[in-house]
């Protein structure tokens, strides 16, 4: 499965990690391998993974984030 990591602003406590955790975890065809202050490992079936919806599930959660490329 295709991996991405993903670098997360506006997160500051582990109450944080849980909430992108979960808002990652909701959007389908996204499987979350770890989620570490500031940083998301996730993989997803699909290739190319849906990038674009793991950015707009963290955008709806109020964490901005964009692609480590």
């Amino acid at each position: 499965m295709p991996e991405f990591t993903l670098l997360i602003n506006n997160m500051h406590c582990g109450a944080c990690v849980r909430r992108v955790t979960e808002a990652l975890s909701s959007a389908e065809g996204i499987e979350v391998k770890e989620v570490l202050m500031g940083t998301a490992r996730l993989s997803s079936p699909q290739d190319p993974p849906p990038v674009a919806l793991a950015l707009h599930a963290l955008a709806k959660a109020g964490y901005p984030a964009h692609l480590q490329e």
